[in-house]
């Protein structure tokens, strides 16, 4: 199938930023189970760039605080390793719970797989960032304390 017959690919003008065709795009639901896995699919690379991007920002902040107040050793390299593959495994987990609710809720799924998308992706974006307020509170503790 060519990306333009393809009813898994979004119908959303070219001139659109990554943003606008993955995010609000025009809703066409994919209608076969591999429809939704290549839906799911061609938006994992726009995923990992966005959530990948909050990790690189979150991992800068950490090597700031170490400047900033020595004793913080930040986040092992091993967790941050085992973050970004439990990320992409629950990302993986879209397909089939699109196809579970497309079976359970039938015509009442509607859009499903957009909000799941954009609902996730925030919630992923927001869990890789949540440590910068953290490490900034725990440095102005240890600044005004003296430890």
């Amino acid at each position: 199938m060519t990306p333009s017959t393809d009813p898994a690919v979004p119908l959303a003008p070219r001139t659109g930023t990554l943003v606008e065709r993955y995010l609000f795009s025009p809703l066409r639901t994919p209608q076969s189970a591999l429809d939704v896995l290549r839906w799911w699919e061609r938006r994992r690379p726009f995923y990992n760039l966005l959530v990948g991007s909050a990790g690189l920002l979150t991992i800068l902040v950490a090597q700031i605080q170490r400047l900033v107040a020595p004793a913080f050793e930040g986040p092992p390299l091993a967790f941050i390793l085992a973050y970004a593959i439990a990320a992409n495994l629950f990302y993986s987990l879209g397909a089939p719970l699109h196809l579970l609710l497309r079976r359970t809720l039938k015509e009442s799924a509607g859009p499903v797989a957009q909000v799941m998308f954009r609902y996730g992706l925030a919630f992923s974006i927001g869990l890789t960032l949540l440590p910068i307020p953290l490490f900034i509170v725990s440095t102005i503790v240890r600044l005004i304390v003296g430890h």
